[in-house]
């Protein structure tokens, strides 16, 4: 029954914990927003368990936010920021709001399918991991339309942070990433990157501290209106590299 079931989420506020709290990371999202919410909710209303969806708006100077309020759904929560922190901050806002058991980070633009998140629950759920990503790496995993320069330069990241950073994550960029409540608690109480690589402090605080981290193969598209500049993003990765290193020795991720 997906209308009935999706009928109840959008009119009849939770009165149990959420078992699952989904965040998404929003910034002049208006030409989208509506369609992934409408994916996110239509699927995750059929799992069977009580949760709740929280738009993290980074200061959008469009109508993202009044489409969201629009809406009218009791179960979705939209943060609103004064003004343009970073998708990082805007993450990082959502996963302290969130009341789950569980709390997903999932792209705006759905460039990983809602239907993928059921893979990375199971991991928490009944295999016991503190931290599952999505990854367009690991074997089994399914890219399409990503052009030759993205493939290039996402390798020569990858083997950074396999052989400098030591991290055992392949893809730590994919935007699809979900986390035990204390764990997104822990590790986005200590983020300190607001900007794109904040992907990468998290997953070097989780194993720095020891959590359980699964790579989990997800099919991944390269969606039509991404904000994403390469050349600017990959500058901006290696400096936050250098300021995760100096961090450490700093002392800071104590």
């Amino acid at each position: 029954m997906p209308y009935e079931n999706y009928s109840k989420w959008k009119t009849i506020p939770l009165i149990e914990s959420p078992h699952l709290s989904i965040v998404i990371p929003a910034y002049n999202e208006q030409e989208r927003i509506i369609a992934t919410i409408g994916a996110i909710a239509s699927h995750v209303s059929d799992l069977g368990f009580p949760w709740e969806l929280l738009i993290a708006d980074d200061g959008s100077k469009d109508q993202t936010v009044k489409l969201c309020d629009e809406l009218g759904l009791v179960n979705l929560t939209v943060l609103k920021a004064p003004k343009n922190g970073g998708k990082g901050s805007a993450v990082q806002r959502g996963m302290l709001a969130a009341r789950g058991k569980y709390s997903l980070f999932a792209d705006a633009d759905n460039s990983t399918p809602i239907e993928e998140v059921s893979k990375l629950l199971v991991k928490l759920e009944k295999e016991g991991y503190d931290v599952a990503v999505g990854s367009r790496a690991a074997e089994g995993a399914e890219e399409g339309k990503k052009s030759l320069l993205r493939k290039i330069l996402s390798a020569g990241l990858r083997w950074i942070v396999k052989n400098i950073m030591h991290i055992g994550v392949r893809d730590t960029q994919c935007g699809f990433k979900m986390y035990t409540a204390e764990a997104a608690r822990k590790l986005h109480s200590k983020q300190t990157i607001m900007g794109f690589s904040f992907d990468l402090e998290i997953l070097y605080l989780a194993s720095k501290y020891g959590y359980k981290i699964a790579e989990v193969p997800v099919s991944w598209i390269d969606a039509p209106g991404s904000k994403v500049d390469t050349k600017k993003e990959v500058q901006r990765f290696l400096r936050d590299l250098y300021r995760i290193w100096s961090n450490d020795l700093k002392g800071i991720y104590r």
